[in-house]
């Protein structure tokens, strides 16, 4: 008990108080997200919390490692985990052209995946071995963007870490998954709950791609791992709310013309502030859909997974229909419809 316990205790630890000090550094540089018409804020707030929370989960992860005597695979999530980091916070610095972005992300999925045990599927058999690669590496890359993208609005991400980190854990425990999970998703929970001190309404700072690459990065990583050990429908529920909302607006901005790459307003959870919600109340709806979202993946990893997946499903609808008509009235957008 205490040995899955103690890596969430030490995350949540370090995210809090190495809060309190990336919060004073940033202030010190005056590193600053300052508005613009794309922003969901109104005042220069200091951008890359992150600095806290990735080592935090790196930190527990590292100690959950040793106490796990972890296999090479999880070695190589942490190492990739930090060199993400080390190449976001250069990103939140001086914002890196696109390409080695994407270059660096594309080389951490790449390396994981082909580490991952020799002849285990992700999709259950479903797809050939060198297609069920292929498919886990391309999503395992876009969760990473998405994960990015939907870090838009105060207390967002880490609401999202906290719920992913205690949704894989439960059904992990709940299956008999590998040991590991559990510790591992807790501390995510752990880090993620702690930032809130600093991202809640109104954000004293925000996490930055230096937090918000590398998490997609590491919680994709366990996604896989509960996927590969018999629970995809489980895996694909905890994430379906960012997931359809990530996916929605990147489809329709393509399908309008629109360069995608580029910051914007139009995700569900944003025009629900820009119609005036505030940050706070928005965040708490995706909290409470992503409790509906857990109680689905506790039905598909119990033994129901087609039953799992269409509450799954319901449940974000629900989620986005709120959010879209919380968006009544919103004020316009650059590149909105």
């Amino acid at each position: 008990m205490w040995t899955d316990v103690l890596p969430a205790v030490a995350a949540g630890v370090l995210s809090i108080a190495g809060g309190r000090l990336v919060l004073a550094l940033l202030r010190r540089h005056a590193i600053l997200d300052r508005p613009n018409e794309r922003s969901s804020h109104t005042i220069p707030t200091p951008r890359g919390g992150g600095l806290a929370v990735t080592p935090a989960v790196l930190a527990a992860w590292t100690l959950a490692a040793l106490g796990l005597g972890a296999d090479v695979w999880l070695w190589a999530m942490i190492a990739a985990g930090l060199g993400l980091m080390a190449v976001c916070w250069m990103d939140d610095r001086h914002t890196l052209p696109v390409a080695p972005r994407l270059l660096a992300q594309a080389g951490a999925v790449m390396v994981l995946t082909a580490l991952l045990p020799a002849g285990q599927t992700v999709f259950q058999g479903w797809l050939p071995l060198w297609l069920d690669r292929a498919v886990t590496a391309i999503g395992w890359l876009w969760f990473v963007n998405l994960y990015n993208f939907m870090d838009g609005i105060d207390g967002i991400t880490g609401v999202e870490t906290a719920s992913l980190g205690v949704g894989i854990a439960v059904v992990a425990a709940l299956a008999g998954l590998s040991a590991g999970l559990v510790p591992l998703g807790l501390a995510c929970a752990a880090a993620g709950a702690g930032f809130l001190v600093w991202n809640w309404h109104p954000a004293r700072m925000f996490m930055g791609d230096v937090g918000s690459v590398p998490l997609g990065l590491l919680l994709g990583g366990l996604l896989i791992q509960v996927a590969a050990e018999g629970q995809l429908a489980a895996a694909l529920v905890l994430p379906l709310y960012y997931l359809a909302d990530a996916t929605l607006t990147f489809t329709a901005r393509a399908a309008r013309g629109e360069k995608v790459w580029r910051a914007h307003r139009q995700h569900f959870y944003q025009r629900a502030v820009r119609g005036g919600r505030r940050h706070d109340q928005v965040s708490l709806a995706v909290l409470a859909g992503n409790v509906g979202l857990i109680g689905c993946a506790v039905v598909a990893a119990a033994g129901s997974p087609w039953l799992g997946l269409l509450g799954g499903v319901a449940v974000t609808a629900l989620l986005l229909a709120a959010l879209q008509h919380w968006s009544r009235g919103l004020t316009p957008s650059p590149g909105a419809p």
